[in-house]
């Protein structure tokens, strides 16, 4: 995917402006998960995530989602990654607000 591409779904999709992040090796963050939701563009190198056991290697022109929450590992290979990432927060119910009336 292109990057023109990218920013147009990141905006149809309510994502706000994303960053360049850049990883140089070695690279590895064990299980963790983050409380937003971020969309990321591989503009150069390879990243490595693997959720539930599953690895999949993410080369420049891959686009990789991550839910919040989602538990995840990151690895980049061996002549790191440079992404661009926008990471929006996770829609929450506010608690209802209760009035009381002296009528």
């Amino acid at each position: 995917m292109n990057q023109d591409v990218f920013l147009d779904r990141l905006q149809k999709e309510d994502f706000p402006a994303p960053v360049v992040a850049t990883r140089q090796p070695p690279f590895f963050l064990d299980l963790h998960s983050h409380p937003y939701e971020a969309k990321a563009l591989v503009l150069d190198g390879q990243i490595d995530i693997n959720v539930g056991g599953i690895k999949t290697i993410y080369l420049a022109g891959d686009v990789f989602h991550l839910l919040a929450n989602q538990v995840h590992t990151e690895n980049c290979g061996s002549k790191g990654v440079q992404y661009l990432v926008s990471r929006k927060a996770p829609i929450t119910a506010e608690e209802p607000v209760i009035e009381n009336s002296d009528t």
